[in-house]
């Protein structure tokens, strides 16, 4: 795979690991296979990445879900009202977004 300029290698510390099997629409491979071959790298490092990616996103997503949750949980014992608790939490979710956007 080419790897954009100033780009550094990943450094990964071996796992253990454990074979799966899945079955997979045979057009789907098919295009999986394109891919990888666009990408110069084999179709199973490219499902792995596709993995990897989207599981990322599921963890980072679930981890952010749980801390807004514990701020509103921290937020409630220390105000007394509910209104001021949403209003803050609304607050704190739309600095979240327009940073993230």
């Amino acid at each position: 795979m080419k790897k954009p300029e100033g780009e550094s290698p990943m450094r990964l510390r071996p796992r253990e690991t454990e074979v799966v099997s899945i079955p997979i629409p045979k057009d789907t491979l098919a295009s999986l296979k394109e891919v990888a071959a666009q990408r110069e790298m084999s179709y199973e490092a490219l499902l792995k990445l596709y993995i990897g990616q989207g599981l990322w996103q599921d963890l980072t997503r679930f981890f952010g879900d749980r801390v807004l949750e514990t701020t509103a949980h921290v937020l409630a014992r220390h105000l007394q009202s509910e209104a001021e608790v949403a209003s803050i939490m609304r607050e704190i979710r739309e600095e979240a977004i327009g940073k993230a956007g």
